[in-house]
């Protein structure tokens, strides 16, 4: 891999990790808020507690879990060019 592709492989990365965030920000208000109005209750805590805290941590998991077995690359940090036995500057 040049290290070319290895810059876009780590902004591909990045973004993919900033929409997560992004997604998980949106899950924690909808399961804490959206779910405020809902009379049901886990363990004697309303819904909206378990889902805005335990609910959130499963869904940042799958969630990193889908980020590492789709779109994250396992790479080697040497520059290809000093492998070869080429000059890298």
């Amino acid at each position: 891999m040049t290290r070319e592709e290895k810059y876009r492989q780590v902004r591909r990365e990045a973004g993919a990790t900033g929409v997560l965030l992004a997604l998980i920000i949106l899950f924690w208000c909808a399961a804490g808020f959206g779910l405020a109005g809902v009379p049901v209750f886990v363990f004697g805590l309303p819904l909206w507690a378990v889902m805005g805290t335990v609910g959130v941590w499963l869904f940042a998991i799958v969630g990193v879990y889908v980020l590492v077995h789709g779109w994250f690359a396992d790479m080697s940090l040497e520059d290809e060019e000093q492998t070869r036995g080429g000059d890298a500057r």
